[in-house]
Formats: C-alpha cells, sequence, structure tokens
C-alpha cells in the first residue's frame, strides 16, 4: 500500500495551542510524520490536496447506544424514567439483521459528522448473543466506523429497580411488570466469556468491553460478578452513574449510601471504569471516582433533553478526573452530532458561574471530544490526536466555507461554529471512508431503503408493547416526579434548591 500524504493543509492537534501548517504523512493505518512546510515527502506517496482544509483528529464519541437509533425521534417530553419505561418498545423484537442496521445507520450519521469512533453500550433482548453482538459490530465495520462494543447487563428491570415503584402501579399493569424477570447473572457471563475468548473481529477496530447498565438494575452479586468478569478478561466497563435526581434517591434508599459509593464497594471503580452522566454526584463522590483513576462520560445534550440535569464538569476536571464526550442514544440526543456536543458542553458550562475562569474553553471541550473520549476506550495511545503514531483517523473540514470566512481561530470556530457541514473527507486507519457527500464503503441509497422498510414493520409490530408502556407511563411519571421532589443535599437542576 502506497503511503499517503495530506499536502499543505492547517493542522489542528488537540494538545497544540492553535492550527499549524503541515503535511500529514500516512503509511498503513498509522501517522508517520508530520512535515513541516516544503519539507520533502517519498516520492511514490499519493497526494492528497489539504491546502484549503483545516484537519483534525476523528472525533470519538464516548458514550452511544446503536440500538436505539431507530428510535429517532420516538418522544418530545421524556425523562430518563419514561424513556426507560418506553424501552419495551423502542428496543424489542429485533432481529439480528435490525441489529446490523441500527449500527451502520448510527455510524454513518457519525461519520458524516466527522466522528470515527464510538463506545457503543449495546443492549440486546433478552441477553447478549454472539450473533446479536457480530451484526453490531458488522453494521459498524462495514460503514467504517471503529468500535467498542460494549453490551449492557442487568438482571432487575427498570420497574423493580426504583423502589416502591412496583408497589405504586395498579393491577393488572403490576402484575405483567411482576412478571418480566431479567436472566439471572451465571449464564450471562459464562456465555458472554465464551464470545470474548472467541470474538472474531479486529481488537484494534472493534474491541469489546461489558456495561453493567445503571447500579439499581443490578443484584450486588451481579455489579460483584461483572467486577470479576472484568479484571479476568481485562475488559473497559462503562455504566450510567447518577445521571437522574431518581437514581441518586433511590440509592439512597437502597443503599444507604450514594450510587458512587456501592459501586466502589462492589469492586467496579478502578481506572477501567466509565461513570456515564455522572450528574447527580457529590463532591465526596467526585474525590472518590478520582481517588480510585475512574473516568466519566460527559453527554450534556442528553442531559439537557431529559431534564436530569447539569454535571459539574469543571469540578470533575479539578478533581483530577479524566473526561471524555458523547452524544448519548439518538432517541434521547436525536442527533449523534459530536459537534453538537462540543458546542453544549461548552456553553452550559457557562451558566453554572459568573467566574469565567470556571467555564470550560474551547481547548478543554475539544481535548474531551478526542484525548478525553479514547482514554475511556482504553486507547488514548494510538486515537484522539495528529500526532507519528497515532491512528490517521482523520476528519477534513473545508476552509471555504461559510463557517471558517474568515479564519479568525481554528479551534474556537471547531467547537462554536462547526456542525458538521464543513467536512469534506473523513480517514479511518488511513481509509478514505466519506468524501464530498458520499460514503465510500457501503451504498447509501440501499442502506436508506432497508432502514425505512424496516423501522416501519418494526413500528407495526411493537404496536401492543407500546399501548403497554404508554398505559405505564402515567403511573411512572407521577410515582418518579414525586420521588424527584425528595430533599438531597445538593442540587443540579436550574431553578430549585438543595434540600
Amino acid at each position: 500500500m502506497r503511503p499517503r500524504l495530506i499536502e499543505h493543509a492547517l493542522v489542528l492537534d488537540p494538545l497544540a495551542t492553535e492550527a499549524r501548517p503541515a503535511s500529514i504523512l500516512i503509511e498503513g493505518d498509522t501517522i508517520r510524520a508530520l512535515l513541516a512546510p516544503n519539507e520533502p515527502a517519498p516520492p511514490d506517496a499519493e497526494r492528497i490536496d489539504g491546502s484549503r482544509r483545516l484537519v483534525i483528529p476523528g472525533l470519538i464519541n464516548g458514550h452511544t447506544h446503536s440500538h436505539l437509533t431507530l428510535a429517532k425521534g420516538v418522544q418530545d417530553r421524556w425523562t430518563l424514567e419514561l424513556h426507560l419505561n418506553g424501552g419495551l418498545w423502542t428496543n424489542g423484537e429485533r432481529s439480528a439483521q435490525h441489529k446490523r442496521l441500527a449500527a451502520m445507520l448510527g455510524a454513518a450519521e457519525m461519520i458524516r459528522k466527522g466522528c470515527t469512533s464510538c463506545y457503543d453500550l449495546f443492549m440486546e433482548i433478552p441477553v447478549p448473543s454472539r450473533e446479536g453482538l457480530a451484526a453490531v459490530a458488522e453494521g459498524h465495520l462495514a460503514a467504517g466506523m471503529r468500535v467498542l462494543l460494549a453490551p449492557m447487563l442487568a438482571d432487575l428491570t427498570f420497574w423493580q429497580a426504583i423502589p416502591g415503584l412496583m408497589e405504586a402501579l395498579p393491577e393488572p399493569l403490576r402484575a405483567r411488570a411482576r412478571a418480566m424477570t431479567a436472566t439471572p447473572c451465571e449464564r450471562v457471563l459464562a456465555d458472554l466469556a465464551a464470545i470474548v475468548r472467541d470474538w472474531p473481529f479486529d481488537r484494534d477496530r472493534a474491541p469489546i468491553g461489558i456495561a453493567p447498565t445503571i447500579p439499581l438494575h443490578c443484584t450486588d452479586e451481579y455489579l460483584q460478578a461483572c467486577a470479576r468478569f472484568a479484571r479476568e478478561h481485562g475488559l473497559q466497563v462503562h455504566m450510567h452513574l447518577g445521571e437522574s435526581k431518581v437514581q441518586a434517591v433511590s440509592g439512597y434508599t437502597r443503599y444507604g449510601a450514594s450510587l458512587a459509593r456501592h459501586v466502589d464497594r462492589m469492586g467496579l471503580l478502578t481506572p477501567d471504569f466509565t461513570a456515564a452522566h455522572a450528574v447527580w454526584l457529590d463532591d465526596d463522590d467526585l474525590r472518590l471516582l478520582a481517588m480510585r483513576g475512574a473516568k466519566v462520560a460527559h453527554n450534556p445534550a442528553s442531559n439537557l433533553r431529559l431534564g436530569s440535569g447539569v454535571a459539574r464538569v469543571r469540578e470533575m476536571r479539578d478533581a483530577g478526573i479524566r473526561i471524555g464526550l458523547g452524544t448519548d442514544a439518538a432517541s434521547c440526543s436525536d442527533s449523534l452530532n459530536m459537534f453538537e456536543s462540543l458546542r453544549h458542553a461548552a456553553i452550559l458550562s457557562h451558566a453554572l458561574s459568573p467566574d469565567v475562569d470556571q467555564w470550560l474553553g474551547a481547548g478543554d471541550v475539544f481535548r474531551m471530544a478526542t484525548i478525553g473520549s479514547a482514554e475511556l476506550m482504553g486507547m488514548a495511545d494510538r486515537l484522539g490526536r495528529i500526532a507519528p503514531g497515532y491512528k490517521a483517523d482523520l476528519v477534513l473540514l473545508d476552509l471555504g466555507h461559510v463557517n471558517y470566512l474568515p479564519l479568525n481561530d481554528a479551534l474556537r470556530q471547531v467547537v462554536y461554529v462547526e456542525d458538521a457541514t464543513a467536512v469534506r473527507e473523513v480517514m479511518v486507519g488511513g481509509e478514505t471512508v466519506y468524501r464530498d457527500g458520499r460514503h465510500l464503503t457501503f451504498d447509501y441509497d440501499t442502506l436508506h431503503a432497508e432502514v425505512t422498510a424496516a423501522a416501519q414493520a418494526l413500528r407495526e409490530g411493537a404496536e401492543e408493547r407500546r399501548a403497554f408502556a404508554e398505559a405505564m407511563a402515567p403511573h411512572v411519571k407521577a410515582f418518579c416526579t414525586c420521588l424527584a421532589r425528595e430533599p438531597l443535599h445538593f442540587e443540579r437542576l436550574a431553578g430549585a434548591s438543595a434540600g
């Protein structure tokens, strides 16, 4: 394979203070050198004109859910708990082909919006299967995406997880909810061990992790078993932690301690652990995460969309916690656009303090979406930078686009102005997977037709399950709204006061 040379570009590395002119020499899937202007390059290199391009590392989505890509636009005003209640129909009765299509669609959207890698927490009902996980990996890889695939695990249903919720449901809804059970952990982890051992995909392009979904959705025995499993197999662990106030209040009710403290007692808080959202954690929790070397996946758009509250990212960083950036699912964040996450992360921090020194700057959030998310995936030694030895996962932005006219500061315009409309070319591992509005690894029209047909069939097949979820929704809403009004010693919602 001939080396490739992106010539005469403007290059923005997350550790640099500004974009600089350079040519990028790529050999195989790796960046070999950054050449200064007029520095000689290998004569046999395939040359790519970068004279009107700003090159950034491919953005890395540190938290998303491919299984909900086909549920885009299903809800208007759902809290997290109403979203989980709706899971009966938004993620039920999926074939392997549906799972492959959903992953491929999500990957296609992310790629055309400048994202080259994602941490996919995939929920398969009733349990993770070899066929289902393979279908998801195949969907991502077919689109050109690099993915860390973490199957979500639980042995309690949503209605069992929230203390008192089951008892608050009227009959016959309660009887049906009680009849729903999850698979015991011994069988699930035994099957998953065989899948991990025989995983057929390149572990550099599609490694596997583990995602015990939410502490409250897992018995203590399951949490401890997941911790042992992760250690034995050397896996990254990703869990929703303190996403909503309902979860935080329920944690104190069930455990007599914070969710973070309980997860630590179960042996899960390690340098390989990522806490998704981490909105409803107090100062002691943040110190605990920092002490254990744990990481956080910040999802500002989803936190706003579901009314979960505002995460204290500045305090997390000051405590020494490593932070990545994500979009969350298409069903609760709407767009899998990492540029949108960049802007949300930056400007949302402005609402938390009148002191501008406490706000997140453009460089802060750009590093979160690149180096930070690479750390979540355990790949910071090879992803998230434009530097020799790093994978050639690159996005070429059009400097002639109105987003960069005039070009005053490339970094700030990427964070505050870019909306993915200036993306012209995307490389993953040195291979161009998207250029000038066209995906190069698959036929988008075919995907469009297949997704349209699958979504229609799934809507028709979900009518009864949707009706049941909608019958449950008013009771879930009433109970969880009351629970969210319980006093805590801290607050994360605008207009509310602690205690």
